[in-house]
């Protein structure tokens, strides 16, 4: 269990944003097949809250049926996946990667690691590409950026009511 904290969160282009109140429980990195093809990454970190400590600010996510036992909440505009959802528990799993402060939670475990990738222990031994972005991509990049924030606005994008 992580720390209690108030934490928002949501996907990239702003239109779903959550709010968390008190604990996230099991956070983990689950290397199962139906993670890794929902994140379309290596593994899915994820963490549970209980449903009464979890509202939705704005909007709402589509779902995915992903198993009979599960569906996967995500936002239907820019495809961010948010949620782990199995209805009838009394929590929901959120994807800590759409949390707007990931690195404040810690995954304590991984599951599934008969999935993980094989050569995960050769991370840290890959080359470092030898220059970051230039300061003029930087800029440009920075000046065109639709993401949404990491952290909650009152409309999005800025200068509509939402």
């Amino acid at each position: 269990m992580t720390a209690e904290a108030d934490r928002s969160g949501g996907c990239q282009c702003g239109a779903v944003r959550y709010h968390v109140k008190g604990e996230l429980g099991y956070p983990h990195l689950c290397h199962c097949r139906m993670c890794q093809k929902a994140a379309g990454n290596y593994f899915m970190p994820l963490a549970a809250v209980m449903r009464s400590d979890f509202t939705l600010t704005r909007g709402a996510p589509k779902w995915f049926q992903s198993s009979d036992l599960v569906r996967r909440g995500f936002c239907g505009d820019c495809g961010t996946p948010l949620f782990y959802d199995i209805p009838e528990a009394e929590f929901i799993n959120i994807m800590l990667g759409s949390l707007d402060d990931p690195d404040a939670v810690k995954p304590v475990m991984q599951s599934n690691t008969g999935r993980k990738m094989s050569w995960f222990h050769t991370l840290d031994g890959l080359p470092l590409e030898p220059q970051p972005e230039t300061p003029d991509r930087e800029n440009a990049i920075a000046a065109s950026n639709h993401q949404h924030p990491d952290h909650d606005t009152k409309s999005w994008p800025l200068g509509e009511s939402s």
